[in-house]
């Protein structure tokens, strides 16, 4: 059975006990499903059957630890949905469970009456966290860290240091780096769980820890951090301010969830649709029409010129009408090796592989590759054009293919690295932008060479 089948019957059940109130089953099932799969569950009733009730059932069937880990899984639209439903003291005690990144998530999401009656309710300095936390930016490390981390200030024994540990571990994101810092909270250095285990009590933490730390300014783009966590396969990454002061950490996991976030956005923008605000399964019919429209409008117009060259061009057009049939073949072939071309670039520089420095070489490349494969492709269908039109039309065809793959190619590896520099996403730099100049500059250069060749003989 396919986990899909799995997580429908268990739903299935934890339906049929919810509604018969059967305390005893749900206490049963509950405890067996892994968070993750719990709130796949919750969200498929909250958003496909409109079973809000239920919901909010079994998730009180839940011990309040686990119901935060549970929630914090959940969509957002999802998790606004549920806190709205539930009271305040309630709230409060599952946002306290959170892990402080999550926490500041689901609060960006309140209303700002609710807000207000949430943080009057909290701790001093749960609420100050929460606030500095919810204060940054979208986008950047500091929106994406938490401040559950595990620091050990500078000059303790390892002794001492695994004494903190044991304090501060139960409410810590990981255990398995540590971080050393100064009374007034510099990063100084860090240290991993294992080097302390196995050092002397006595040995101090300061000779111990590694200190050159790769640490992230609190401003810094998601993306970057995400690159980073994946170039040094780090656990975590420290965050700092501009006084180089540790003020958080991004874990792996939440490093993976932005690449995959950011993968998402780079195929979509790919196929030239808007950034989506959601998944596209959730997503409204008009917020999903209004992103994909603009770009196909725009294209709509832009293949314009391609009609314009093959009018400008009806007098070679009526005198070899043969010229028509290879027409699609060559436009399509020149617009597949162009998008390839920038999909290559486009995904090199969103991983950091390639950069504007690497311009020129690329371009070299690029050339001796499209260069080839253009050959082979002329090699390929002049036998067609023989058939079909005679050795001059074979001509024809085999030299626009030439042409027409080579500049597609060059024109989808340039333009990312142009977009780049005025300063728009190099992801623009689509498959079907791509294709549309392809075809309008490959009917040109088509039709000029069918001119240049088949008038002069």
């Amino acid at each position: 059975m396919s986990l899909s089948e799995q997580l429908q019957e268990h739903k299935e059940t934890l339906i049929l006990a919810a509604e018969q109130d059967d305390r005893e089953r749900l206490d049963q099932w509950l405890p067996e499903l892994r968070a993750a799969d719990l709130s796949e569950i919750l969200e498929e009733m909250a958003e496909d059957d409109g079973d809000l009730p239920t919901v909010l059932k079994l998730l009180d069937c839940l011990p309040l630890e686990r119901r935060a880990n549970v929630l914090g899984y959940l969509p957002g639209e999802v998790q606004v949905e549920i806190a709205e439903a539930m009271s305040d003291e309630v709230l409060l005690s599952v946002l306290e469970e959170m892990g402080s990144d999550e926490r500041a998530d689901l609060f960006n999401l309140l209303g700002e009456d609710r807000k207000e009656v949430l943080l009057r309710r909290m701790a001093r300095q749960e609420r100050e966290d929460l606030k500095r936390l919810a204060s940054y930016e979208e986008g950047t490390a500091g929106a994406i860290m938490t401040s559950d981390y595990v620091a050990i200030p500078s000059g303790m024994t390892v002794s001492q240091a695994m004494m903190r540990v044991r304090q501060t571990a139960p409410d810590a994101e990981t255990v398995y780096q540590l971080y050393i810092v100064e009374p007034e909270g510099k990063l100084t250095g860090t240290l991993s769980l294992r080097q302390l285990m196995v050092a002397r009590p006595g040995a101090q933490v300061d000779d111990l820890m590694i200190k050159d730390v790769i640490s992230v300014p609190v401003d810094e783009e998601q993306e970057e951090v995400a690159r980073l966590v994946a170039r040094y396969d780090m656990l975590a990454v420290p965050v700092i301010d501009h006084d180089e002061r540790l003020v958080g950490i991004v874990t792996h996991d939440d490093a993976m969830d932005v690449a995959e976030e950011e993968a998402t956005e780079d195929f979509h923008k790919g196929m030239s649709i808007g950034q989506l605000e959601d998944g596209v399964s959730r997503v409204p019919i008009w917020s999903l029409y209004r992103k994909r429209v603009t770009w196909l409008v725009l294209l709509v117009f832009a293949n314009l010129f391609s009609g314009a060259g093959i009018a400008y061009f009806e007098d070679t057009i009526a005198a070899q009408v043969v010229l028509v049939f290879f027409l699609p073949l060559l436009i399509g072939s020149g617009g597949n090796a162009g998008a390839q071309a920038a999909t290559l670039t486009v995904r090199g520089m969103a991983t950091g592989d390639v950069g504007v420095k690497d311009w020129g070489k690329l371009l070299g490349r690029e050339l001796l590759v499209a260069g080839a494969l253009g050959l082979t492709m002329a090699l390929a269908v002049a036998p067609i054009g023989v058939m079909r039109g005679g050795e001059a039309v074979a001509m024809v065809v085999a030299a626009s293919m030439v042409t027409i793959v080579l500049f597609g190619s060059l024109l989808g590896m340039c333009l990312p690295f142009l977009l780049n520099r005025v300063g728009w996403d190099p992801a623009t730099a689509s498959a079907p932008l791509v294709t549309t100049l392809i075809d309008a500059s490959g009917v040109v250069i088509y039709f000029t060479i069918a001119t240049a060749v088949l008038t002069g003989l």
